[in-house]
């Protein structure tokens, strides 16, 4: 049974303005492309599929035409929610999808047996347990209670999803007594797992005031594949617990990561995972230079470029230059024989300025306006009156939508 494990696709995604499409149809192609080549038996899409709860009708057209696709194969398709993704648009296609080999489940369920799936070898033999577990929301799990703590939500929460977990894994064991075999069991999830690593274009799930679920609270499956974490990396626990990553960089922190799959192989009582290197379809670079450096930097950066290929760009400008109010116009000149394409242009923040951050122990929506302002000047190196001036003008600001809501 060969199985790939894959996540947070994002199409319809834009980029500082900029469409993915051509990106993401290129990544699609060369995905059936590995199917027919490795002989990948299953694929599991653990969320994010879309990048927004509304996608444009291009993203669904890519998405549509990749299962059509990959049908002269016979791999079956698992997708599953993500926190970007709609139930209701991934649903909209579900029971068409079932006669295409391709399994949806867009939300969480009161009945678990429907989240168990058979997946077959090439040979139709069951060959693997699946127990398709997508992104799970708050109300989905846990009725509000007044009076209740933010530790008693977060702690009520957590043995939720836990148990979630462990009830639907019982399942599958018990499927196996049943039928008398000993089918390696597989779980999915969309989440955050404490001790992984993130990047900028994540988008932190806050589910209730639960920021991240522990590894250890996993049952103990033969593979569990998340998504939700861009970044490809396997967690350090006593179960293989691995996040497949985004197929392509979906922020400038990404750009140095080496975007993967992960190739799940059981041969009887044996399990090997190696990773399939994604293909770079649109190379992304963000520089830190000042404007004397510059030049000969992002020359270096664009070596590496294909004839046809153009680079994007980000720059940051160091602070010795920092201050300079006509930097664009200084920019412009210096990139103007390159194959670039300049996307962002930041200055270099004071390394005494802090980023603003959500107080220990609380989320951003337990936080008033007030609050969350006051926490983000406080980042910032301003007079006295700076301060005033511009909390005045938060004060007008704040008013007016309050007065319009």
């Amino acid at each position: 049974m060969r199985i790939l494990h894959t996540s947070d696709w994002h199409l319809g995604q834009h980029f500082i303005g900029r469409s993915r499409a051509v990106e993401h149809q290129l990544f699609l192609r060369w995905l059936v492309e590995q199917v027919q080549k490795q002989h990948i038996d299953a694929i599991i899409v653990a969320g994010d599929i879309f990048d927004t709860a509304t996608p444009p009708s291009y993203a669904r057209e890519l998405y549509n035409q990749f299962i059509v696709e990959l049908q002269p194969s016979r791999c079956q398709l698992v997708v599953l929610g993500g926190n970007h993704d709609a139930a209701a648009v991934l649903n909209e296609s579900k029971n068409l999808l079932q006669y295409l080999h391709t399994r949806v489940f867009a939300s969480g369920t009161s009945d678990l047996s429907e989240q168990l799936v058979v997946l077959h070898n090439q040979q139709q033999q069951p060959a693997a347990l699946l127990c398709a577990i997508p992104f799970l929301r708050s109300r989905d799990l846990l009725q509000s209670q007044a009076g209740q703590t933010g530790a008693d939500k977060q702690r009520n929460l957590q043995q939720a999803i836990a148990q979630y977990y462990q009830q639907l894994f019982a399942l599958a064991q018990q499927h196996n007594l049943e039928h008398q075999r000993q089918l390696p069991i597989i779980m999915t999830g969309h989440l955050t797992t404490l001790g992984v690593s993130r990047s900028e274009s994540v988008r932190d799930i806050y589910i209730g005031t639960l920021e991240a679920f522990p590894a250890d609270a996993f049952p103990a499956a033969d593979y569990i594949a998340l998504g939700h974490i861009h970044q490809s990396q396997q967690l350090k626990a006593a179960t293989d617990i691995r996040y497949s990553g985004s197929p392509i960089a979906l922020s400038f922190d990404e750009a140095g990561q080496q975007k993967q799959l992960w190739l799940v192989e059981f041969n009887g009582s044996e399990k090997t995972v190696s990773s399939i290197t994604v293909p770079c379809f649109q190379p992304l670079c963000s520089i830190n230079a000042s404007l004397a450096q510059l030049q000969t930097k992002v020359q270096q950066a664009t070596t590496k470029l294909a004839p046809d290929q153009t680079l994007w760009l980000e720059l940051v400008i160091s602070a010795t230059d920092a201050y300079l109010t006509d930097l664009q116009q200084r920019v412009e000149p210096l990139l103007q024989d390159l194959p670039v394409e300049l996307l962002r242009l930041r200055r270099q923040r004071s390394t005494t300025a802090n980023a603003f951050t959500v107080p220990e122990q609380q989320s951003l929506a337990e936080l008033t306006p007030q609050q969350v302002w006051q926490a983000r000047l406080d980042g910032e190196t301003l007079s006295v009156e700076q301060q005033q001036q511009l909390t005045a003008l938060h004060q007008q600001v704040l008013a007016t939508l309050e007065a319009a809501e």
